[in-house]
C-alpha cells in the first residue's frame, strides 16, 4: 500500500497551520503518528479514499460523529444541491430556518424558541451567554465536554487538571482571561454530592451537562440534577452535541425523563454540513434580545436545508434503532473476541458510541496504537471508538470482526512476548492535547 502523500502533507501542514488541523480529534497523532493517511480525496457511505487512492472502510469516528447517515448521503446532498442552485445567502432570510425551527420545537415540545449557529462550540457559547443574561450570575457548574470557549477552559485557571476527567486531558487555559477564574466548576457524572457541594458553596446560575455518554445514569442522577436546578432557579442546559440523534430522533434527554431549559444540538443533525441549533424556553431566550449575538453565516441556507433532509430521513428510516442495534453488536463482539484472545480490555459507551480501552497500564496506549496500525494494513480506519452510522450494516460489521479477531490474536501474543513497541512502525499515539510544533 502506497501511503506517503497524506503523511507528507500532514508534516507540511503542521508547519503552517497551528496543530496541523482545526480539530484536535483529527490530528494524525491521535490515531497513528507518521502513518495515518491524514487526508481524504473522496468519502461515500463508510468508504474513504486517501490521496494515494487507497480505499479504507471507516470503523472509527465517521467525521467525528457528524454522519449518522454515512458520508455524502444522496438525499441530503440533493437537498443541498437544490439550495446551492437557488442561492445560499442573500439580503433576505431563507425560509428553511423557520421550517427547521418548527420541526425542532415539535421534537422538544417543552421548548418555545430556537437559535442557530454553525458549530457545537458556538451554540454552547451562545447558550451559556443567554443563561447568564437570564440568571444575572456568572458561575457555571458543568459535567462533560463542552468545547473550546473561554467560559469552559476557565475551569483550568483554578486547577489545570479540572478538565482532565471531562474527555480531553492536557488542555491549558492560555489566553483565557484570569478574571474568569472560579466561574466554571466541574462535577462528576453520577456523583450528586459533588454538585450539591458546589451549589452550597457558590452562587451558581447555570448547570450544563451531557445527558449520557460513557456511563448510564444511576440512582436517579439526572432527575436529581433537574430537581437541584428547579429548587435553586438555576438554568439547566443539556449538551446534545455528541449524543443527540443517536438514541432517538432528537435529544437523549427525551428518552431519559428530563426537561431542561435549553438543549443544544449540532454534529449529526445535518450529516456533515455545518449546522448547530439550540431550543429554549421562551422566558430565557427572551434575554437573547438583551445581549448582542449575531453572525452573518448563521443565516446561510445550506445548514438548515441539510438538517431538514437529515432529520426527516432519520425519522423515515428509524435510523437510531439501527445505530443502537449495530452498536450493541460491536460491543458484544469486542468483548467476545477479547475474551477468546485473552486480551484485557474495558468496553463502555452507549451502543451508538461504543468504546474499547485496552487495559495494560502504561502500555495501554501503545497497544491501542498497534491495533490501529494493524487494522490499517487490512484497509480499516480503526480506533478505540466507533461512531456507528446507518451504513454500518451487519454484513460490514461481521467482516470487520473477522479482521479484528486476527489483530486481537496478534496483540495478545505480542503483549505476552513484550514485543508491542518493537512492532510499532512509528511513535505511540497521543492521548490528549499536546503542542505539535
Amino acid at each position: 500500500m502506497k501511503n506517503q502523500t497524506g503523511p507528507n502533507l500532514w508534516n507540511k501542514a503542521k508547519k503552517i497551520i497551528p496543530g496541523g488541523s482545526q480539530l484536535l480529534s483529527k490530528r494524525s497523532e491521535m490515531f497513528l503518528p507518521d502513518q495515518w493517511p491524514s487526508y481524504f480525496k473522496r468519502a461515500k457511505g463508510i468508504d474513504v479514499w486517501d490521496l494515494d487512492n487507497n480505499h479504507f472502510i471507516d470503523l472509527s469516528t465517521m467525521g467525528i460523529g457528524t454522519c449518522n447517515l454515512g458520508y455524502a448521503d444522496e438525499d441530503v446532498n440533493q437537498a443541498v444541491k437544490n439550495v446551492v442552485d437557488l442561492g445560499t445567502i442573500s439580503t433576505l432570510n431563507c425560509p428553511e430556518e423557520v421550517e427547521l425551527a418548527e420541526l425542532l420545537l415539535k421534537l422538544d415540545s417543552w421548548a418555545e424558541m430556537v437559535r442557530y449557529a454553525r458549530s457545537g462550540g458556538e451554540a454552547l457559547a451562545i447558550a451559556i451567554r443567554i443563561a447568564r443574561a437570564y440568571s444575572k450570575i456568572d458561575t457555571v457548574a458543568f459535567c462533560g465536554y463542552h468545547g473550546w470557549s473561554d467560559w469552559y477552559l476557565a475551569a483550568n485557571l483554578a486547577n489545570e487538571r479540572s478538565l482532565d476527567g471531562h474527555l480531553i486531558p492536557g488542555l491549558h487555559p492560555s489566553g483565557v482571561p484570569l478574571a474568569l477564574k472560579g466561574t466554571a466548576l466541574p462535577f462528576t457524572y453520577n456523583k450528586i454530592p459533588e454538585l450539591e457541594t458546589i451549589i452550597e458553596k457558590n452562587d451558581v446560575g447555570t448547570i450544563i451537562m451531557e445527558p449520557i455518554r460513557s456511563h448510564v445514569p444511576k440512582d436517579n442522577f439526572l432527575e436529581k440534577v433537574q430537581q437541584i436546578a428547579n429548587e435553586n432557579d438555576i438554568v439547566l442546559i443539556i449538551d446534545e452535541v455528541s449524543v443527540g440523534w443517536r438514541l432517538n430522533v432528537g435529544g437523549a434527554h427525551q428518552t431519559l425523563g428530563i426537561e431542561p431549559d435549553i438543549a443544544v444540538y449540532a454534529k449529526a443533525m445535518s450529516n456533515g454540513y455545518p449546522m448547530a441549533a439550540f431550543v429554549c424556553k421562551g422566558e430565557i431566550m427572551d434575554h437573547a434580545q438583551e445581549s448582542f449575538i449575531s453572525s452573518t453565516y448563521w443565516t446561510e441556507r445550506i445548514g438548515p436545508a441539510a438538517s431538514l433532509a437529515t432529520i426527516n430521513k432519520m425519522q423515515d428510516e428509524d435510523v437510531p434503532s439501527h445505530l443502537i442495534r449495530i452498536g450493541q453488536l460491536i460491543k458484544d463482539e469486542w468483548a467476545k473476541l477479547a475474551n477468546e484472545n485473552n486480551l484485557k480490555c474495558h468496553i463502555s459507551g452507549i451502543p451508538p458510541l461504543p468504546h474499547i480501552d485496552f487495559d495494560y497500564g502504561e502500555e495501554s496506549l501503545a497497544v491501542r496504537t498497534l491495533f490501529t496500525q494493524e487494522m490499517l494494513k487490512h484497509d480499516y480506519l480503526a480506533y478505540s471508538g466507533v461512531y456507528v452510522s446507518w451504513k454500518h450494516t451487519q454484513e460490514v460489521v461481521e467482516k470487520y470482526f473477522e479482521v479484528v479477531d486476527q489483530v486481537f490474536g496478534g496483540l495478545s501474543e505480542n503483549i505476552e512476548k513484550n514485543n508491542v513497541h518493537k512492532l510499532l512502525e512509528g511513535p505511540v499515539a497521543h492521548s490528549g492535547f499536546k503542542r505539535l510544533t
